[in-house]
């Protein structure tokens, strides 16, 4: 039987939004969990007092997570719809743990943004809903959740103004509305519109939410391009060895392929590829894999490494021009400023060298240039053309020829202060 196509599903929204609740009701209705595991964590949950958290624990089940109520790592688990099969990639909600929101949303095709009707837009909506745009999302679905609350009560009138609130959010970033995003109340917690229409919003005349993932659309595979797979992860398996686990972003990896990591530069031979406890003989991208190969060690590589073809390895740079938006800062952002760059898997401090223009956000249009007698400050809602310098070794690519790896946001202070694109790159020598 031909393998359905995949789909890489980000959930993301404010912390206590309902994310995991979500989650772990499609994982129950789609036959992946069972009803009786939801059972034996209600009662732990009950017996914790953290009643109602049986759903989110399916997929936190890293138990400090339970002991503290929020997701803290990315968890993958893979479900199956009629039409595709989805590996879920939880994100975090909660604001200490962005970077893996970060990491989670730069794997996905798509995104499910889950909002409480009973709290609306927060904080995190906002921020998360900024960034998987600045990622490279282009299609959400907004879950708009907790529609049975008893300040709700599956009102028509309540979804609509947190489906008024959210759209002016979405198209304030780029989203157009209706063709990129879908809006359904749900209630994750009472199986509302989840599998099957709901009885407590007759009102309500649209699809699913099982319904919507299956009219999501697979992105293009850049199959043509140059293998880049950058690393999350590196574990050590008996038996098999050194493991490092990522997605594919461009190209294809192949068992007997030849590759690079990189910056270390440490090469060797791709022996093995699994993903989903199932071997494979090749992965494209999309896929979420873990690989071994000949002759690297744990220690060789580490997680912000990015796998390419000896042949055409991923770019190193010495420095790279970017243009940069200031989504958020206290202060004022002058040339030497040195936040923590997040590209593909990687974080590096990386330092604002040279702040060449300053640009119409609207328009894109040079406003200011510098010059030896004018230096260009920026602020909030400024976007910027600016040569920026790693601290350390980082693999970065131009936006225009590998978007995968050509985009970053810029987090300091507990935030997300800015996001932008590669377009221009001065590569290492050596």
């Amino acid at each position: 039987m031909a393998e359905k196509p995949h789909l890489n599903l980000v959930f993301i929204g404010h912390v206590d939004h309902g994310k995991s609740t979500t989650v772990g009701r499609i994982l129950l209705d789609a036959g992946i969990i069972r009803q009786e595991e939801v059972d034996k964590f209600r009662a732990e949950a009950e017996a914790k007092g953290k009643a109602t958290f049986e759903f989110a624990w399916v997929m936190d089940d890293l138990k400090e997570e339970r002991e503290r109520g929020v997701t803290i790592d990315v968890a993958h688990r893979r479900f199956d719809t009629q039409k595709y099969y989805f590996t879920i990639i939880d994100a975090p909600g909660h604001r200490d743990f962005v970077k893996n929101m970060i990491t989670g949303a730069s794997q996905a095709d798509a995104a499910v943004l889950v909002c409480s009707a009973a709290e609306g837009v927060q904080e995190q909506t906002r921020e998360h809903v900024f960034l998987s745009r600045t990622l490279g999302i282009r299609q959400l679905i907004a879950a708009v959740n907790k529609m049975d609350r008893q300040e709700v009560q599956y009102s028509e009138k309540k979804f609509n103004e947190t489906k008024e609130e959210l759209s002016k959010l979405l198209k304030g970033v780029g989203f157009r509305i209706p063709e990129d995003v879908t809006f359904i109340p749900i209630s994750a917690f009472k199986d509302d519109n989840i599998n099957k229409a709901s009885p407590n919003m007759t009102w309500y005349k649209g699809p699913t939410l099982m319904q919507a993932l299956d009219a999501l659309k697979v992105p293009e595979k850049p199959v043509d391009k140059p293998l880049r797979l950058p690393i999350q992860d590196v574990y050590t398996i008996t038996g098999i060895g050194t493991v490092p686990v990522g997605r594919v972003e461009t190209g294809r990896l192949k068992i007997g392929d030849k590759v690079v990591f990189m910056p270390s530069g440490k090469t060797g031979e791709v022996k093995s590829i699994e993903m989903h406890h199932e071997q494979l003989q090749q992965a494209e991208p999309g896929d979420n894999v873990g690989f071994n190969v000949r002759g690297i060690d744990k220690n060789d590589i580490k997680r912000g490494d990015v796998v390419g073809p000896s042949s055409s390895p991923p770019t190193v740079v010495e420095s790279f021009t970017a243009q940069v938006q200031i989504l958020n800062h206290p202060s004022i952002v002058t040339e030497g400023y040195t936040p923590v760059f997040h590209c593909h898997t990687a974080h590096v401090a990386c330092e604002f060298t040279e702040i060449q223009k300053k640009l119409n956000p609207k328009t894109g249009q040079p406003m200011e240039e510098r010059s030896p007698d004018k230096v260009i400050t920026l602020q909030t809602g400024d976007a910027a053309i600016v040569k920026i310098t790693p601290t350390r070794p980082l693999v970065v690519e131009k936006y225009k020829e590998l978007p995968q790896l050509g985009r970053f946001a810029i987090r300091d202070m507990g935030q997300t202060v800015a996001a932008g694109v590669v377009i221009d790159v001065k590569k290492r020598e050596g």
